[in-house]
């Protein structure tokens, strides 16, 4: 025989066992559901990021005439405009520099004082500081953007209009820059993100082996030095890693740079990727989104390279490891009071000015005659719109009931494909298809949700063969907000399936069970406990989650977010601020009862 017959041969013997492996896996109903996910979630990840990035080298109906093309043709016209005309300052660059600017201020001062409060809550003996371990990262469970109606309750002057803020009304005018743009927002994002710094870096230190520190000293280290050479460089994965975290979320944050940048034309990528959709110019949205989405990837990207890295340094955890609190000794009390004081801004102060704001008529007037509960209770109120208290308003029960149905209905759904994510992933003998969902579902996660949005308006925003134009309904919503959350679900229900052994679906099946028989009679039942992390975590990112729905959301289908952000445009302040509350109330306590029905603790959770 001829090395070409052999060749020949061979190669139809490997087609021959690829195609046995095949009819066999086919046989198995798990291969068969993996293959229907992988569809749907193509479908759903896949495609509407395609859509997007489509838009933006093709022209967009309305604008043949001034391309001089048709419509659905190939064009760089949109590229060229956002990167390289006249107003591509306004467009691009000057929003990336924002965007950058914030990032790296918000940055910057959250290693500052994140780094200071871990050290003090892991490694001494500072009064409470169990308590500050959970305190402390209340902000990261409230929304970003509580903080900025804060901040514009306190600080807000006459420039834009409106309602004067508290100090104003005092006879203090803060200047536009304390007020607005760049300082504000870099603040609030700060103290926002800190958490990030003090569960990792704090995480990092309650590992460390405290017995290097002792050599460092005994061999004569001074403690800068102990500081310098011995601790930073074991600590560097763990702050690089908050950085790059910190960074991504910057990168996507809309409702802060809304609040506080656009009345001053403060402008970041968000919310000029926000104003390019609101002009309908669809393809100049294309390549921001595709800019965000591109920034974004590579930062996650690079976090995940930082995380394999910090696996080398061994010495941190190890056998006999020692992690001793140092005496503070007379700095006991001012330790205990920075973070006392780190509290109260972060958290005591913003969530007491907008529940103080609500009781009053007219702001800044601290008189017993100037406070009253009609914001929240009243009828017949000398407003244009808001006629009664917040409470009584059917918009608010509205928005509240789309929002419970919305993201109750999303979670659900991405509670139960994350589950069946994991029992594909962990069971199916079709490896590639296993490597395919584990890729695809993670996807979501590289992509802000200001771009993720952007996306499936693009997708949905017209009638796509069979699939009739979804913009302005739920279903949407539910999509997106479902497709969004599945890094979280399927990692979940990933991890809880590896823990599951095969030996009760094989006593099921032994005895008859058809595959849903055994999913709805032993897996399912056996992996409750992660089907309700999968479910109850989106919820409680959906409910005070706005990025996605500012995009997708119309009057109809206002949820909670969209609808207090609403009246921040009517200068309602009093309404909004009201309703900012019952949703940071409600991310707070689902966070707790998450935490409780989980038996985990955020304070060490995210770290680890």
């Amino acid at each position: 025989m001829s090395s070409l017959d052999h060749d020949i041969d061979g190669a139809t013997g490997a087609g021959g066992r690829l195609r046995y492996r095949l009819r066999l896996a086919m046989r198995d109903p798990t291969t068969v559901i993996a293959i229907l996910m992988a569809v749907l979630f193509l479908y759903l990840i896949i495609v509407p990021i395609l859509s997007i990035l489509g838009d933006s080298v093709t022209v967009q109906f309305g604008d043949e005439r001034r391309i001089k093309a048709e419509s659905g043709t190939f064009t760089l016209y949109y590229l060229e405009r956002a990167l390289s005309s006249r107003v591509a300052q306004d467009l691009f660059w000057v929003p990336l520099l924002n965007t950058l600017k914030v990032a790296a201020g918000a940055i910057v001062l959250s290693l500052v004082i994140g780094t200071i409060l871990a050290w003090l809550i892991a490694r001494t003996d500072m009064f409470g500081r169990r308590w500050f371990a959970t305190a402390l990262i209340v902000p990261y469970m409230l929304p970003a953007w509580t903080f900025a109606l804060a901040w514009s309750t306190l600080f807000k002057n006459r420039t834009v209009g409106g309602q004067q803020g508290w100090l104003e009304a005092i006879g203090l005018s803060p200047p536009d820059w304390v007020a607005y743009g760049q300082f504000p927002i870099t603040v609030i994002l700060a103290l926002h993100y800190t958490p990030f710094v003090i569960l990792l870096f704090g995480s990092a230190l309650r590992r460390f082996d405290s017995q290097l520190e002792d050599s460092a000293r005994i061999l004569g280290a001074s403690s800068a030095t102990v500081a310098r050479q011995v601790i930073l460089p074991l600590m560097r994965p763990a702050l690089l890693s908050a950085v790059v975290l910190i960074f991504a979320k910057c990168l996507g944050e809309f409702g802060v740079p809304y609040v506080l940048g656009l009345p001053v034309k403060f402008d970041v990528l968000a919310t000029s990727l926000y104003r390019s959709i609101g002009s309908r110019q669809t393809g100049v949205a294309g390549v921001l989104a595709g800019a965000i989405m591109l920034i974004g990837m590579i930062a996650i990207l690079i976090d995940a390279w930082l995380a394999r890295e910090a696996r080398r340094f061994v010495t941190v955890g190890s056998k006999g490891s020692m992690n001793r609190a140092s005496g503070l000794k007379k700095w006991r009390l001012p330790a205990t009071g920075f973070a006392g004081t780190m509290f109260i801004l972060s958290v005591g102060l913003p969530i007491f000015t907008l529940a103080l704001s609500t009781v009053m008529r007219r702001p800044g007037i601290f008189e017993w005659s100037n406070f009253t509960l009609d914001y929240w209770i009243g009828r017949d109120l000398p407003t244009v719109a808001m006629k009664t208290g917040i409470l009584l308003s059917p918009d608010l029960w509205r928005a509240a009931w789309n929002t419970i149905s919305i993201v109750g209905m999303a979670s659900i759904c991405s509670g139960l494909l994350g589950i069946l994510t994991g029992y594909v992933v962990v069971r199916t003998s079709f490896r590639p298809l296993a490597v395919f969902l584990r890729q695809v579902t993670f996807m979501p996660y590289l992509v802000p949700g200001i771009a993720f949005a952007a996306a499936y308006l693009s997708l949905f925003a017209v009638p796509r063969g069979p699939v009739p134009a979804l913009y302005g309904t739920t279903a949407i919503l539910v999509l997106a907000l479902m497709a969004d959350q599945m890094p979280y679900a399927s990692r979940a229900g990933i991890s809880a399936m590896m823990q599951l052994g095969k030996d009760p679906e094989e006593a099921a099946q032994i005895i008859g069970a058809g595959w849903f028989r055994r999913m709805t009679s032993v897996v399912i039942p056996i992996q409750k406990g992660s089907l309700v992390t999968g479910i109850l975590l989106p919820f409680i990112s959906g409910i005070k989650g706005l990025s996605l729905f500012v995009i997708l959301a119309v009057p109809a289908t206002d949820v909670l977010t969209t609808f207090s952000l609403r009246l921040v445009d009517y200068n309602y302040t009093q309404a909004a601020n009201a309703v900012v509350l019952i949703i940071a109330g409600l991310a707070y306590a689902g966070t707790l009862l998450a935490q409780k029905l989980t038996r985990t603790n955020l304070a060490e959770g995210l770290g680890n």
